[in-house]
């Protein structure tokens, strides 16, 4: 098996992830909402313990796959998330659901940051380009199948489908996963291969752009990234009373609601495309005000309309800040294992960030329906002043020597 075959193996593996993932994560709310009595708040408050538990369980998984191996790091989260998904199933209580809950987001962070490292390692600076852009198509595309889907599959199946088909789909990723590794062992290097003294050949691979610079835009991509997950999972906590105002059934919650999955994968496919965007600020900073006005549009106007064109622009917001943090997480870093983590344990802070924020304000003003969303658009105006400061600093600071940093 050729190394390249061995990459469409892992990227099967994470299409299989994030389709299983997607499906329980999102339609969890659902569960919440119909079975529990869950509200806004209710739902704010469960997926902000799901961000505070994805910070700290991104880190660990980032270091323990760099340190024990991808394979063993995925091997230990597949488990992880059957048990889990195995325990929801049987719990009828919504204390045991949080519960379960936290375990698979404990045991999901051991998979993200392993199958990104996966798909870039041991490539040059162009062919991380193309293996990122290759990875986010993959898991959008499945995200958008899932949470499209997901709401005919549960009025169809019921609703605890929520977690048996993922676990299932566990199941066969574990089975694929153990064939790769056996494929695997002489072929994938633990370390991105050092480019030999005097290799031109491989310096034609190579993507200029000055060491300093570089990293100041893995900093702005890394502030930008948690505001992007602020938007997302305070939308995904609120969309069930969200189609609760607009008559919706999960199924045509779920058709309706799909639409920025499709738009941020259409996104990171002209991004992939076209790596003119590549460490310009003004592509960041357009996604960002674009990010806040179409998060506003979404929750604040009362029409069905605004939501579907508003979805548009959210979906190619959030893609171009998504994709920027894992492009530039893998182009500037060293171990990618570690980056990874980094990288999804600020998307960490934005899932636990946004919903606390917005079930604090409904907390504090309850007799105000619309005050989650005005707190959270505030929370994203801080973003974008802080991106705007990351930016300045990183100017002010001395050039760096035009170089390329070794691999």
């Amino acid at each position: 098996m050729t190394h390249r075959q061995l990459k469409t193996g892992y990227l099967i593996i994470q299409w299989l992830n994030s389709i299983s993932t997607a499906f329980y994560g999102y339609y969890l709310f659902f569960l919440l909402a119909r079975q529990h009595g869950f509200g806004n708040f209710g739902n704010l408050c469960v997926s902000a313990t799901f961000g505070f538990v994805y910070i700290f369980s991104s880190l660990h998984g980032g270091k323990y796959g760099q340190r024990h191996g991808y394979f063993n790091a995925l091997l230990t989260g597949f488990i992880g998330m059957i048990i889990s998904m195995i325990g929801g199933y049987f719990t009828t209580s919504p204390a045991g659901q949080i519960g379960w809950m936290m375990l698979w987001t404990f045991s999901v962070c051991f998979t993200w940051p392993s199958l990104e490292a996966l798909v870039s390692e041991g490539e040059s600076p162009l062919g991380v380009q193309r293996m990122v852009g290759i990875y986010n198509l993959t898991w959008s595309s499945a995200g958008a199948l899932a949470y499209f889907s997901g709401g005919a599959l549960v009025e169809w199946l019921g609703m605890r489908s929520i977690f048996w088909l993922p676990a299932m789909v566990h199941f066969v990723q574990i089975g694929l996963l153990l064939w790769l590794r056996e494929k695997a062992e002489d072929v994938v290097p633990s370390k991105s291969p050092p480019i030999p003294a005097g290799n031109a050949g491989a310096r034609i691979e190579l993507t200029p752009r000055p060491i300093a610079r570089s990293k100041m835009f893995l900093r702005m991509a890394w502030t930008a990234n948690p505001f992007a997950y602020v938007a997302i999972n305070t939308l995904a906590a609120v969309i069930p009373g969200l189609a609760g105002e607009l008559h919706l059934t999960p199924m045509f919650a779920g058709f309706v609601c799909s639409i920025w999955f499709f738009a941020r994968w259409f996104t990171f496919l002209a991004l992939w495309l076209w790596p003119g965007w590549h460490y310009r600020a003004r592509w960041f900073f357009a996604a960002f005000v674009l990010l806040i006005s179409s998060f506003a549009s979404i929750l604040l106007v009362p029409s069905l309309a605004v939501i579907i064109i508003a979805q548009v622009g959210f979906g190619v917001a959030v893609g171009l800040i998504y994709y920027a943090s894992l492009f530039y997480s893998m182009d500037v870093g060293e171990a990618k294992g570690e980056q990874g983590g980094i990288h999804e344990a600020a998307i960490g802070l934005g899932i636990f960030l946004g919903p606390a924020v917005g079930a604090g304000a409904l907390k504090v003003f309850p007799s105000s329906p619309h005050s989650s969303t005005i707190a959270v658009c505030v929370l994203l105006c801080v973003g974008l002043a802080l991106l705007a400061g990351t930016y300045l600093r990183g100017n002010r600071r001395p050039a760096a020597i035009d170089s390329i940093p070794e691999r």
